[in-house]
């Protein structure tokens, strides 16, 4: 059994490695030409085989359709420092032509009624096996480093009382997203000057290495 999943699961693991790779590489592309970057940092995983299993108990997804209709086995995640720069990231990944946009789904305009904001984008992507391309799903969800805090906080809890909260626990996670996001909001007024100082202090550590060499 333990082999069967190994084989199901190898694709995903390559694609979120491709991923990881390509999604940096934007980053990078930002930081040759000394512009902001709106991707601050990317991680991926492929979902435990347990919690592939409770999700498709969940969901009422029959195993023989894993491959068609969880879309989060391969995940994804791009953090950014402004709600703006989320956009951007969305729009860079619009205009790619190594996968395919399948579905996207914006928790920020329209945010859960937990509290929860993020940027969901589903896409295939094409995965060269020796068996030849395997086009899987994968969920990419982009996010400000705010969101992503609250979102971390939310989901261990959610694991502590099985997706059903007490009342005033229920209550602190909505004032703390919207704490989160007043956050957001109060940061993207004060960007230029976030993005004067960031750039400064590259240039002037990048002087300094200079110096030494």
């Amino acid at each position: 059994m333990m082999k069967h999943w190994d084989q199901f699961l190898a694709p995903y693991k390559q694609a979120v490695s491709e991923l990881k790779i390509k999604l940096k590489g934007m980053r990078g592309q930002f930081e040759l030409d000394s512009s902001h970057s709106p991707i601050e940092f990317v991680t991926g995983r492929v979902k435990p085989i347990a919690s592939i299993l409770d999700k498709a108990n969940q969901k009422g997804i029959p195993l023989d359709r894993l491959e068609e209709e969880m879309q989060d086995i391969a995940g994804m995640r791009i953090m950014c420092q402004f709600v703006d720069d989320i956009h951007h990231v969305v729009s860079l990944l619009r205009n790619r032509n190594d996968l395919q946009i399948v579905e996207e789904r914006d928790y920020i305009s329209h945010k859960k009624t937990s509290g929860y904001r993020s940027y969901h984008v589903v896409i295939m992507y094409p995965v060269q096996t020796i068996h030849g391309e395997k086009r899987i799903l994968a969920e990419i969800q982009i996010r400000t480093l705010a969101m992503n805090f609250w979102a971390t906080i939310e989901h261990t809890l959610s694991y502590k009382y099985k997706g059903i909260f007490p009342t005033d626990i229920q209550m602190r996670l909505q004032r703390a997203a919207e704490a989160a996001f007043r956050l957001d909001e109060e940061m993207s007024l004060i960007r230029g000057e976030i993005q004067e100082a960031q750039a400064f202090f590259t240039r002037n550590k990048e002087f300094k290495q200079e110096e030494k060499s």
